[in-house]
């Protein structure tokens, strides 16, 4: 029986085998049918692994490759809604100092999936030692302090920082610079400023990074003798317009600098110097004028020989009532329209110069009856053309009563009769 067996297996080995190929191909076949290969594009970010703490990366790479994948396109779905299934990257484990051509990795975590392209296959990539450098700061005081003022010696906390980056970088530190202007400062500083690294040719670097950032700056400022800084106050005679007032009195600048040969009259000085008297007589508007200061003899202004004085000036507000009759806008001439009441009271502000000047026709009040049919109405009233400088405070009342009525007709007159004879 088993040698029968096996003499018909060996007799009909290769129809069973064309079968199972036939079924293997039909399967397949059918497989491909319900879900055929395809080809995509995706788009992946590019991340690099494995870099030393002590290197950094000089040149830009490609922040994403594309990636083109032939798979089922179950499997294809199944990418597009899991992105974290397609990963791509570069390892630049164990690279020292030097350029790089590094391939682009590519992994899929799903299957039968194959990978047809990447785009960039690989890309340049160029690392520097880091290293760090201690360097003195150098502070550089720009201008000077106004005339009669001396500067002394800056004084700078930390004396040194610590600069951090790339070896070809930091090599070309050639200075740390820190610049403080004194232009027109009358006092000592004590303040923080910004340090920059400078290269050979004056140019700041700023691809490193610097520690501290800032350092403390002492600038002592000192008043020389026979100089002595004093207050400006300003001197007014006169007065101005009825109906105004002042609401402001300033000078430029506050304080000046005086000098004289003798120093002890500097320092009898009150602490303040006057300006010669502004007139104010009858000004109605803003003044601006340059004025002399009254010196004592034998003291001298340092610098520019006046001061700008400024006032300044504004009406005096108050508020009257004003009656004014209400007109109806847009009446047709097929009606008539009664206004109850025919006034209105306008509580009104402003200054009083300008509010002395008022009367009933510098307003306008309207009641707008446009389109309005046969019957009564109760109407807001509108004011209309408010003098500039005016302000309307109240309306009473702001509602009034209107009537739309048929035009009043006139009444026929009887012809004389004629006496009979």
């Amino acid at each position: 029986m088993f040698m029968n067996a096996l003499h018909w297996l060996s007799r009909n080995l290769s129809t069973i085998l064309l079968a199972f190929v036939i079924a293997v191909v039909v399967w397949v076949s059918a497989v491909l049918t319900a879900d055929p290969n395809e080809e995509r594009i995706y788009t992946r970010n590019l991340t690099v692994v494995g870099q030393s703490t002590n290197l950094i990366q000089m040149n830009d790479i490609p922040a994403q490759v594309r990636i083109t994948l032939k798979a089922p396109r179950s499997i294809l779905t199944e990418l597009n809604n899991n992105p974290t299934l397609i990963q791509s990257w570069i390892d630049i484990s164990g690279l020292e100092s030097g350029a790089f051509q590094t391939p682009v990795q590519v992994r899929v975590d799903d299957s039968p999936v194959r990978v047809l392209q990447v785009e960039p296959e690989q890309v340049e990539l160029i690392l520097e030692k880091q290293v760090s450098r201690t360097m003195p700061v150098q502070v550089e005081i720009v201008g000077e302090p106004p005339i009669g003022y001396r500067k002394g010696f800056a004084s700078a906390l930390p004396e040194e920082v610590t600069i951090t980056g790339s070896e070809s970088q930091v090599n070309q530190v050639a200075n740390i610079i820190a610049h403080l202007d004194i232009t027109g400062v009358s006092e000592s500083l004590h303040t923080n400023v910004p340090v920059a690294a400078i290269n050979s040719s004056g140019d700041a670097i700023t691809d490193i990074a610097i520690s501290p950032r800032s350092i403390s700056v002492d600038q002592p400022i000192t008043l020389l003798g026979g100089f002595r800084s004093v207050v400006v106050t300003v001197v007014t005679e006169g007065q101005i317009a009825a109906g105004y007032r002042l609401t402001n009195i300033s000078v430029s600048p506050r304080t000046v600098t005086v000098f004289s040969s003798d120093p002890q009259i500097v320092a009898d000085l009150p602490g303040f110097v006057e300006t010669m008297p502004v007139n104010l007589d009858s000004i109605n508007d803003d003044l601006e004028v340059r004025m002399d200061l009254n010196l004592p003899e034998g003291i001298d202004l340092v610098g520019e020989g006046s001061v700008l004085v400024q006032i300044g000036v504004a009406a005096i507000e108050g508020s009257v009532t004003i009656s004014v009759p209400i007109e109806a806008l847009g009446q047709s001439p097929n009606f008539a329209a009664q206004i109850s009441p025919k006034l209105v009271d306008l509580i009104v502000s402003g200054p009083i110069p300008v509010l002395e000047q008022l009367s009933s026709d510098s307003f306008r009040v309207l009641v707008d009856i446009n389109g309005l049919t046969l019957g009564t109405y109760q109407l807001p009233v509108v004011v209309d053309l408010v003098p500039d400088e005016v302000v309307v405070e109240s309306v009473l009342p702001q509602t009034v009563d209107v009537s739309i009525t048929p035009p009043a007709t006139a009444t026929p007159t009887s012809l004389p009769q004629t006496p009979g004879p």
